[in-house]
């Protein structure tokens, strides 16, 4: 399970290290792809594997259910960690997420999120926490 914030930069060649304890599960390989909210979502090779199986169950009929798709597929890819820690992230996922050169990264379970400080700055408020946690009762989560 992913947890925890860490502050990095990226360098000019789009590389940006991985938190070791984020390294310890994900291995020396996995999957980069877009996220929600503006961020990169990062799986380890089970979980993207998982999400795949889940992606495939979507009916290519329904057209938000192929650009649903489309969206996680198409900018997605393998990465390796080099001697460093590195990653080098391709410029298409840098521009979704707007990776110029203060990053965080941010474990939520089964990912890792990498977020632009200033987004992760602006998304990260949780004023509203309470009233998040009530809406939460109605997804089955109660606390």
């Amino acid at each position: 399970m992913f947890m925890g914030e860490y502050n990095h930069t990226i360098d000019p060649k789009g590389r940006v290290i991985i938190p070791a304890k984020f390294r310890d599960t994900l291995g020396e390989q996995f999957v980069i792809t877009k996220g929600l909210d503006g961020c990169l979502f990062v799986y380890d090779e089970q979980e993207w594997k998982a999400f795949e199986e889940k992606l495939k169950t979507l009916p290519i009929t329904n057209k938000e259910a192929r650009a649903f798709v489309r969206f996680f597929l198409a900018g997605a890819a393998d990465v390796e960690t080099d001697k460093q820690g590195r990653i080098l992230i391709p410029g298409v996922l840098r521009d979704h997420a707007k990776l110029i050169k203060d990053v965080v990264l941010v474990g939520v379970g089964s990912r890792v999120e990498i977020w632009s400080k200033e987004c992760w700055d602006n998304t990260a408020q949780y004023d509203d926490v309470d009233e998040i946690a009530e809406h939460m009762q109605n997804l089955g989560f109660g606390i």
